[in-house]
């Protein structure tokens, strides 16, 4: 920038030679004297003019700024840049080739781009963020993966590597995990805050599935199990938005540092373990952590040591209680299908949706914000785990008369009725084929004495009629009232004749 207005200042108003000025505004003697013999022919005397800018005062001694380009119109960079955003095959050749045709004295191809380039860069302006203390934690994955080496097959298993960052300080932790699954995800915070030795007021994450259930750019879903470890700690979260990665510049800028820093260092190095690799890039987040910063006082590790360590909330005394939350469907059967298992519900609610909460020892499923069931996890597969408070009374019912209480009440009557339950349930392929006809006599006995049932049952063994039905009719038509088969009383013996049976008139 020229320094008119301070070399006319200096040598009108305080009387220095050109050295003098020369030394003041470290220009040559051959451009001071340029200066004053052009405000001279202009007619400019110290003080200035009042409203006399420098680009004013530039224009009046110089005239247009030197260019030795001639002037041309300049293109519609406006519709330019829309019929790019518009056709994603349109090339700016293609653009200066239309220009060239309609202006054959126009721009070449080289000044074209140029001042498109400068045109673009003034729409999108960048806004700089500013962080408060404590105030947010930026998270994500890297791109890059770290190799750990399978001692037993040789197989090599690419390591996720997880970035956190504080906004205010650039404070650093890093880890690898075996995947970029819900445990990981959560793992991989709760040992960054731990690290930290407090919580920010808000997390900022990609639109990771681990994170946000579904992405928008004004209301987005995050994962309930996310949005839980985050009230443990109480803090909030605010995904970037979609595809705007200068949402969490500090973190894309912590990611490209960790890569450089970490598993670069780390390339020649072979790791055998989880728990190995993470040691060594601990030991190289110190060094990262207390580099002096380039273009400022201190290092991250100092400027969180002063600063930000003390504003951080303080974490709860326990760890979150790990637990992910799913969606499932109730089943016909009353029950949810979730992790090879099947978990009851209230039967009233089959054929909805319900979510469930998950931990390493327990299931909780809960519909419309309320939980409506608490199980053990189980540990078997295809294992169906029931609270019976959740079956229909008739199901109840049914299941409150297995073969061996129906036997026992049978038993409790008379022999014979506990005979003909053995005979039904025997002769079916399956007991359970029995169950019903069972529990139909159990309900005549309700209507008929005791003594009845006894009867009608040592009828129905002994006349091979064990069903319900053949019982039912016995007791309807009394017949167990009829003597059995076989069992006729006795009947008078028939006269004797014979030539040595003296007949009753023998006696008379």
């Amino acid at each position: 920038m020229r320094k008119i207005t301070e070399v006319l200042r200096l040598r009108h108003d305080l009387g220095f030679d050109y050295r003098q000025i020369a030394s003041s505004c470290l220009l040559g003697l051959g451009t001071i004297s340029e200066y004053l013999k052009r405000a001279e022919a202009a007619g400019l005397k110290w003080p200035l003019p009042d409203g006399m800018s420098e680009d004013k005062l530039d224009k009046l001694l110089f005239g247009r700024r030197e260019s030795a380009e001639p002037e041309r119109p300049l293109p519609d960079f406006g519709n330019i840049h829309e019929q790019l955003r518009t056709h994603k095959h349109l090339t700016l050749q293609l653009l200066w080739d239309e220009y060239r045709q309609t202006q054959p004295e126009g721009y070449g191809y080289s000044r074209f781009c140029e001042l498109y380039q400068r045109f673009r860069g003034k729409l999108d302006p960048v806004l700089r963020q500013e962080h408060t203390p404590g105030e947010k934690m930026f998270v994500d994955w890297a791109g890059d993966t770290l190799p750990v080496h399978d001692a037993s097959s040789g197989h090599v298993h690419p390591m996720q590597l997880f970035v956190s960052v504080l906004g205010y300080s650039s404070y650093t932790y890093a880890e690898v995990a075996a995947d970029q699954q819900m445990e990981a995800w959560l793992n991989a915070h709760m040992r960054a805050l731990e690290f930290y030795g407090g919580a920010p007021r808000l997390a900022v994450p990609d639109n990771t599935k681990t994170g946000v259930t579904r992405a928008c750019r004004y209301d987005p879903d995050l994962n309930p199990t996310y949005q839980e470890m985050a009230l443990h700690y109480g803090m909030g979260v605010v995904p970037a938005r979609p595809r705007k990665p200068r949402d969490k510049a500090k973190v894309e800028s912590g990611v490209l540092v960790a890569e450089r820093w970490i598993l670069a260092a780390l390339r020649h190095r072979r790791f055998f373990s989880l728990g190995e690799a993470n040691a060594a890039i601990r030991e190289l987040l110190e060094r990262l952590n207390h580099r002096p910063f380039r273009k400022r006082e201190g290092s991250r590790a100092s400027l969180f040591e002063q600063v930000e360590r003390a504003v951080l909330r303080p974490l709860p005394a326990e760890r979150f209680d790990l637990s992910q939350w799913s969606r499932a469907k109730v089943n016909i059967d009353y029950h949810i299908a979730f992790d090879t298992n099947f978990y009851s519900v209230p039967y009233t609610l089959i054929g909805e949706v319900v979510e469930v909460r998950s931990t390493p020892t327990t299931v909780e499923i809960f519909h419309r914000g309320g939980r409506i069931a608490s199980h053990v996890r189980g540990r078997l597969q295809g294992k169906a785990i029931t609270i019976e408070e959740h079956r229909p009374k008739s199901h109840q019912a049914h299941l409150e008369w297995p073969p061996s209480r129906m036997v026992s009440w049978a038993a409790g009557i008379e022999p014979h009725t506990a005979q003909l339950f053995e005979r039904i349930l025997g002769d079916k392929p399956h007991p359970e084929m029995g169950y019903r006809s069972c529990l139909g006599i159990i309900r005549l006995a309700n209507q008929y004495s005791a003594e009845r049932m006894e009867a009608a049952a040592q009828r129905a063994v002994l006349t091979g009629a064990c069903r319900y039905k053949s019982v039912k009719s016995i007791l309807e038509n009394s017949l167990d009232r009829e003597p059995l088969p076989g069992d006729t009383p006795a009947l008078p013996a028939p006269p004797l004749f014979h030539d040595n049976v003296r007949g009753s008139e023998y006696f008379q």
